[in-house]
């Protein structure tokens, strides 16, 4: 039996709530205007120890990070330069009496925040990962998939050695956009510099040629690879931490899984879930049947490009991999890589670098074959997956893609070029270890002058 009160049902004895973004978002923002300057809006983040300020500018809002500020801090003047000067990315936004159903087209942003606003447009709050994560039911959860089977989805973690100059550590942070990076020793976490961290440094003016190990937080609070979801989700919300540290058996790091990551997975859940009861659920799925199909495709494609993300590449894996080895087939992988795309986002700005994503994503699609398995893997990083294809045939497509990439003609860019590495496939790989050997080759490709293909053979 069902028993609706507004946006919540009990279903067989399971007490399920979709909150309103008004409950959960975090009034507790920090807002300056357009007009300010990088000063007044430093100023703002240390006097109330925030990562970032919102920034009104007219009818919308943007953002200001730590990050931001490591990226500017080399300009001796920036300080007095005005906040309508910089490239601010804009926070998308949400009615505060909307549910936190309706926050799932935003999930797959690069920003990681949304904007609650009042009727007439004014900022009511700010609603983050961290709200959305303490707002879900962990009985809707898949509870049989633990975190191993995230590992594969995650982005890449970074870590570095404790006697690593502080001043190398937030030159990386800066130069890929990154929230935190593991210390490590014989390959253990045993501290974290996250960018709050990076706050405090800047506030103190610490020096940073010491070692990283003098900053870093330390310990680090881990979860083992074979915990549940659900686990990861108390563990998150018990902590009030942004992401769950991941080791194996033996205490090492085996990679880092964000709520983002958590939350895709747990809204794929409610689908499913939905699906599966949609006659017991007839009361409320006149609201959600339109928006179903929504949901499953932003859990599976990625937001920008419309190709499949990360989890959705790895399912398509497993089911190809399998017809291969039942076919005994050949299959092979093409990781490749925009050459200098960091290069493109600080001269024209990232609504270019967006459209230049997408003009390859649409390049790669003419390319390939309808069985073929393509996917935005990170950043300007794509992946495809090459069912009945040897490594010689994968490579001299590569090379066909690579030369048509060369010639594109995209607007305000001069010249596009891209890096390419290729397997194969062997019966009794798993998706880690190609895609391991595939980065292998990539990696040679980028040392080998760029706008090339290599290969990497399995042991």
């Amino acid at each position: 039996m069902i028993l609706l009160y507004g946006l919540k049902y009990i279903h067989k004895g399971v007490d399920i709530k979709f909150p309103l973004i008004s409950d959960i978002a975090s009034t507790s923002v920090i807002t300056v205007d357009i007009t300010s300057t990088i000063a007044d809006a430093m100023e703002m983040m240390l006097k109330h120890d925030h990562r970032n300020v919102i920034v009104k500018d007219n009818e919308c809002y943007k953002i200001l990070t730590v990050v931001d500020i490591l990226n500017i801090q080399n300009d001796f003047l920036y300080a007095d330069k005005p906040l309508s000067k910089l490239d601010l990315p804009e926070v998308p936004i949400i009615a505060k009496n909307k549910n936190v159903l309706d926050t799932m087209e935003y999930l797959n942003d690069s920003i990681e925040y949304i904007c609650a606003v009042n009727p007439d447009k004014t900022l009511y709050g700010l609603v983050t990962h961290t709200d959305i994560t303490s707002n879900i039911d962990p009985e809707t959860l898949m509870e049989n998939y633990t975190l191993s089977d995230l590992l594969n989805l995650r982005s890449e973690v970074k870590s570095v050695k404790k006697d690593t100059p502080t001043s190398i550590v937030l030159k990386e942070i800066t130069k890929e956009a990154l929230d935190n990076v593991i210390i490590v020793e014989n390959r253990k976490p045993i501290g974290i510099l996250t960018t709050k961290d990076i706050l405090k440094l800047i506030k103190n003016k610490n020096n940073l040629e010491i070692e990283v190990s003098e900053y870093m937080s330390t310990p680090v609070d881990t979860i083992h690879r074979d915990s549940s979801i659900k686990e990861a989700l108390e563990f998150i919300n018990k902590k009030h931490y942004k992401r769950v540290v991941v080791v194996d058996d033996e205490g090492a790091l085996e990679g880092i899984i964000t709520q983002k990551e958590l939350i895709s997975l747990t809204y794929a859940g409610w689908a499913a879930m939905m699906n599966k009861h949609q006659e017991e659920l007839s009361e409320i799925n006149n609201m959600l049947k339109n928006e179903n199909k929504e949901y499953q495709i932003i859990a599976s494609t990625d937001s920008l490009t419309g190709l499949y993300n990360r989890y959705k590449f790895s399912e398509l894996y497993m089911s190809s991999y399998l017809t291969m080895t039942q076919r005994e087939n050949d299959m092979s992988l093409i990781l490749l890589d925009i050459d200098a795309f960091k290069q493109i986002n600080d001269t024209y700005g990232h609504n270019v670098g967006d459209k230049v994503l997408i003009q390859i994503s649409k390049a790669l699609l003419e390319k390939i074959r309808s069985t073929d398995i393509l996917c935005r893997w990170g950043g300007e990083e794509f992946i495809i997956l090459l069912p009945a294809v040897n490594l010689e045939e994968a490579s001299k497509l590569a090379e066909k893609i690579r030369v048509y990439i060369e010639e594109l003609k995209i607007d305000f860019v001069s010249k596009i070029t891209a890096s390419f590495g290729v397997t194969k496939i062997d019966k009794g790989d798993n998706m880690q270890d190609v895609i391991g050997r595939a980065d292998k080759a990539l990696y040679l490709a980028k040392h080998s002058g760029r706008n090339c293909v290599k290969t990497q053979l399995g042991s």
